[in-house]
C-alpha cells in the first residue's frame, strides 16, 4: 500500500492538513513542526502528489521560463541561477521554448499548467506580455523588455554599458570607431547601441551608418559584420560588440584577415560570459551581475505569485562594469 499523508500525519503527531502544510513551507506553521513533519515524511519515503496539491491550493507550484534563443551561451548562464533560485522558493521550472515568440502557442502558458512565467527573450513590439496580462497570468521580464512599462524586470542598464565602452574608447583615442550590435527590435540591442551612440557624440566622435552592422546575437553576426566593415574603406580601429558572443565571431574574422587584436584592431563585448576570460579570448568587455539579475526576477514573480507584491510593476536595474583585459589597446 501507498504511503499517505495521514501515516506521515500519525508519525509525526500532527494532524493532516498540518502535513501538507509543513510540507509547502508555509510559515504558519512553525520551524520545529515543519522539521518534525519532513522527518517523518523521509523516514516513511512519503512523496507528495502534485495533482492532489494543486487541486486543493490550486497552485501548480510550476514557473514557465520562456527562451527562444538556446543557440545563445548566454541563456544557460542565465536559466541556471534563475532555476535553482525558483527551487529555494518552493517552484519548478518549466521551459517553453520555440524560434521566436510568434511561434510560441499562447495557449501552452494558459493551460493551468504553471502560475507564472518568466521571459527572457522578449522583442519589442511583442503582443505576447498583453495576452498573458488579459488572461490574469504573472509575468516577469528578465533580460529583454518590450518597451512598454507595465510589467516586473529584472534587466542591466544597458544604455549605461553602451556608454562605457564609448567613453574607454575615446580615452584610447580611437575615433574611427564601428558597431557590430545585436536586433534592433531588442531592448538590449537598441539600448546598448544608443548608450554607444550617446557616448561617442559627447566627446565628439561620430558613429556613421557605414560603420554599423546588426544582426542576431550570435557568432556568425560578428563573423561577417567585421568582414563587411573591412571590406568597406578603410576598416575601423575599434569595434564594439552587442555582446562576448558577436565579439568571438569577430575575433576569429580578425584572424582571418590577418590583423592583430588589439594591435591593429580593438575589440570590446557585452555580459562577461565565462568563456571571455578564457586565455584564448581574453576579451575586454561590460560585466552585469548574471546570477544577481536572475535571482532578483525569480524574487519579483515568487513575490507576486504569493499576493504580496505592490500593484505598480516593479523594476531591478543592475549596473555594468568595464572589464579591461587583452583585446583593447590605445589608438
Amino acid at each position: 500500500m501507498s504511503i499517505t499523508s495521514h501515516d506521515v500525519a500519525r508519525l509525526a503527531g500532527v494532524s493532516q492538513p498540518t502535513v501538507s502544510r509543513a510540507l509547502r513551507g508555509d510559515h504558519r506553521v512553525s520551524e520545529a513542526t515543519r522539521a518534525r513533519v519532513r522527518e517523518a515524511a523521509e523516514a516513511l519515503g512519503y512523496v507528495p502528489s502534485e495533482a492532489g496539491r494543486s487541486l486543493s491550493t490550486r497552485s501548480t507550484r510550476r514557473v514557465g521560463v520562456v527562451v527562444t534563443d538556446l543557440t545563445n551561451p548566454f541563456y544557460p548562464h542565465l536559466i541556471g541561477p534563475l532555476h535553482d533560485e525558483l527551487e529555494r522558493h518552493g517552484y519548478r521550472m518549466m521551459l517553453f521554448t520555440e524560434r521566436s515568440e510568434t511561434a510560441l502557442e499562447t495557449e501552452r502558458l494558459l493551460d493551468r499548467s504553471i502560475d507564472g512565467v518568466v521571459l527572457t527573450t522578449a522583442v519589442i513590439g511583442s503582443p505576447l506580455p498583453a495576452e498573458l496580462n488579459r488572461r490574469g497570468l504573472p509575468f516577469v521580464f528578465l533580460n529583454r523588455e518590450t518597451g512598454n512599462d507595465g510589467a516586473d524586470a529584472a534587466v542591466v542598464d544597458n544604455e549605461a554599458g553602451g556608454r562605457l565602452v564609448a567613453e574607454e574608447l575615446v580615452r584610447l583615442g580611437h575615433t574611427d570607431v564601428a558597431l557590430i550590435g545585436g536586433p534592433a527590435d531588442t531592448t538590449t540591442g537598441r539600448d546598448r547601441e544608443l548608450g554607444f551612440r550617446v557616448g561617442l557624440s559627447e566627446a565628439g566622435v561620430g558613429l556613421p551608418r557605414h560603420r554599423v552592422r546588426r544582426g542576431p546575437f550570435d557568432y556568425g553576426t560578428g563573423y561577417q559584420g567585421l568582414l563587411e566593415l573591412a571590406a568597406d574603406g578603410p576598416r575601423p580601429t575599434a569595434v564594439f560588440c552587442g555582446n562576448d558572443v558577436i565579439a568571438i565571431g569577430a575575433m576569429n574574422a580578425a584572424r582571418r584577415l590577418g590583423l592583430d587584436v588589439p594591435g591593429d584592431l580593438t575589440l570590446i563585448g557585452f555580459d562577461d560570459l565565462p568563456m571571455a576570460s578564457w586565455e584564448t579570448f581574453d576579451l575586454t568587455t561590460v560585466r552585469h551581475d548574471l546570477d544577481g539579475m536572475a535571482k532578483a526576477a525569480a524574487g519579483l514573480l515568487v513575490e507576486r505569485l504569493s499576493g504580496g507584491a505592490p500593484e505598480e510593476p516593479r523594476r531591478v536595474t543592475f549596473a555594468p562594469e568595464l572589464v579591461p583585459r587583452g583585446t583593447h589597446a590605445a589608438r
